[in-house]
């Protein structure tokens, strides 16, 4: 079990990439790791298996070899105290659906009102399933190579080099830098317009503040402390969201619901997609439930439905109450259900807040890791220069261009979620599936269906970024 395994005669340690030793890792471990599959999925619990070989006793077994059954991968330890900090579902599905409602959501009525709310819904759920499908994949890729590395706290930088080579790990590298970098932007760029109205101080002043609040929470801050916080703002997006339909909810004209325009759908797809952007987290929530794959799946889908709820229904009540669909166009539904309204605005101002803060603090926590692993810095404990890197760009581009949030949504989900978080998770896991070279075959799939679903998912990501390719390359 990683962390807690102590004997003078095992001699190495599987470590390609040449991670630091750290509390996270194997020390000088030869380690057999795989589930039984026969269990999976129609058991509850998945359990690995762990085999102890001394460097000596290779290939043969030693006489009083025992297989030992274990339901995680590793154990999290404090090192502090030396005792085991397991994550919990609950903060797992916290933190999936805080990172996911973000400011996507804001976006969604302005580029769905043309299509209408029922092909915006049935649009919505696809693109659900689609993004959990990439997430389940990220994190089966993601914990057998854990199992083969022998250290938690694995990156996309590791896992496409596993998986991808050098030429997987320039698109994961700048695919995922671009994406982050661009979305934070927009976040400290639109949090802080929102501050300037409540506080009345200058821009500068409340991004700052922004920043520098929650980017300290995910230096400082342990596993229960954020988890803590991402459970108090996801609250309160749920309060602010039940007033908000509330208010908003008397004037609503279900005929308008019924409207449809399928040859809008295509253009809606990018923004839609960035929506339920979360795979960002995702290493970071198989560290903290220690590669329990079934802690994991549950994490994931029950992460992302929460959203999913909240984006149907938000979109009806915006589509429903100002009543445009087809060609009646208003370029921002949101501001002019606003000035109908005078109560519904202090409530759109914080629902908007809280729900840019919880996808900040993923993004944030992310990004720093992923900086980590790209620098090949020690895991053992936070280190000041990847949350550096991470919290003082943004927030120094959203002051040069304080307009820039819709230039960065739009650009984002267009190309760089489809790219990152759609063909290289399906690229990734059909080269660790059908590899001779993997060492963690036995461990099950999180998602069935084989080369056919694979296809499927980066055949979709395709279509939508050579048609919007084609579509921009039309319109100049």
């Amino acid at each position: 079990m990683i962390g807690l395994v102590s004997r003078p005669d095992v001699l190495s340690y599987h470590n390609p990439l040449r991670f630091s030793a750290s509390c996270h890792q194997i020390p000088r471990l030869h380690h057999q790791c795989h589930y039984n599959n026969a269990s999976f999925p129609t058991t509850p619990l998945t359990l690995i298996n762990f085999r102890r070989l001394s460097s000596q006793q290779q290939p043969q077994p030693p006489p009083n070899d025992e297989e030992i059954q274990f339901q995680r991968l590793f154990s999290n330890l404090n090192r502090s105290t030396l005792q085991r900090e397991p994550g919990s579902v609950t903060g797992s599905v916290l933190l999936v659906a805080g990172t996911t409602v973000g400011a996507g959501i804001l976006a969604i009525p302005a580029v769905t009102q043309e299509s209408g709310f029922l092909a915006a819904a049935v649009t919505c759920i696809l693109c659900w399933i689609y993004m959990v499908v990439t997430g389940l994949l990220i994190a089966e890729v993601n914990v057998k190579t854990m199992c083969e590395l022998g250290s938690g706290g694995v990156s996309l930088v590791s896992m496409a080099t596993r998986t991808l080579g050098a030429v997987g790990v320039q698109i994961a590298c700048w695919s995922y830098i671009f994406i982050h970098y661009a979305l934070l932007v927009a976040y400290v760029a639109r949090s802080s317009d929102i501050l300037t109205d409540i506080l009345g101080i200058p821009v500068w002043e409340c991004a700052s503040l922004f920043s520098l609040l929650f980017g300290s929470i995910c230096y400082f801050g342990s596993q229960q402390l954020i988890g803590a916080v991402n459970g108090v703002l996801v609250l309160g997006i749920i309060i602010s969201f039940a007033a908000l339909v509330a208010a908003a909810g008397g004037d609503l004209h279900w005929d308008a619901l019924l409207e449809t325009n399928l040859q809008a759908i295509p253009a809606s797809i990018p923004i839609i997609a960035l929506s339920f952007v979360y795979q960002n987290v995702v290493p970071v929530l198989c560290t903290n439930l220690e590669g329990d794959l079934p802690k994991i799946r549950s994490s994931i889908i029950l992460g992302t439905a929460i959203p999913l709820g909240l984006f149907l229904i938000w979109n009806a009540v915006i589509l429903g109450t100002i009543e445009t669909t087809g060609t009646d166009k208003i370029a921002d539904p949101l501001q002019a259900l606003q000035a109908t309204n005078g109560v519904v605005g202090p409530i759109v101002g914080a629902f908007s807040l809280l729900a840019i803060a919880t996808s900040y603090i993923g993004f944030v926590l992310g990004l720093s890791d992923f900086l980590s692993d790209l620098l090949k810095l020690p895991s053992d404990k936070n280190r000041p220069l990847p949350y550096i890197l991470t919290v003082f760009p943004p927030l120094i581009l959203s002051l040069l261009d304080p307009d820039i949030f819709f230039k960065a949504l739009d650009f984002a989900g267009t190309y760089g979620v489809l790219v990152l978080f759609g063909v290289l998770p399906a690229a990734m896991a059909w080269s660790d599936r059908y590899s001779s070279s993997s060492l963690s075959s036995n461990i099950p799939e999180l998602v069935p269906g084989g080369r056919f679903t694979l296809s499927l998912v980066i055949g979709g990501a395709g279509y939508v970024i050579v048609s919007e390719l084609l579509d921009s390359f039309m319109h100049k």
